[in-house]
């Protein structure tokens, strides 16, 4: 799949936050061995990299399995590219090997 660069948990800035006990479980059952702090950290740095314009793909073609025609509803960025797909505009929707549906932009899967 992907490879996120870690920082050591003793270069972190310790931060408490508030979560409800229901999201807090389903985070756990989410992670896996990965651990929900972790899973929090993906998702906010996934966030952080999209409203920023610092995007960095974390999938590659061979992450993809097979793709599907679609219709973007709202806006939505490429996972392989970065590339904003906007409202009703054509673009896949890609299986990747761990089961999840991801968007894909028309071009991003062209040979």
């Amino acid at each position: 799949m992907y490879t996120i660069n870690r920082t050591a948990t003793t270069d972190m800035e310790v931060t408490s936050i508030r979560l409800e006990r229901e999201l807090k479980e389903k985070l756990k059952d989410l992670s896996g061995n990965q651990g929900y702090q972790a899973l929090i950290r993906d998702v906010l740095w996934d966030y952080v990299q999209q409203k920023s314009g610092d995007y960095q793909p974390r999938f590659s073609r061979s992450d993809i399995r097979a793709s599907i025609e679609a219709t973007a509803q709202k806006e939505e960025r490429c996972v392989l590219t970065g590339a904003l797909i906007r409202p009703r505009e054509p673009m896949l929707l890609g299986w990747t090997a761990q089961g999840d549906m991801v968007p894909l932009s028309i071009s991003s899967m062209a040979d």
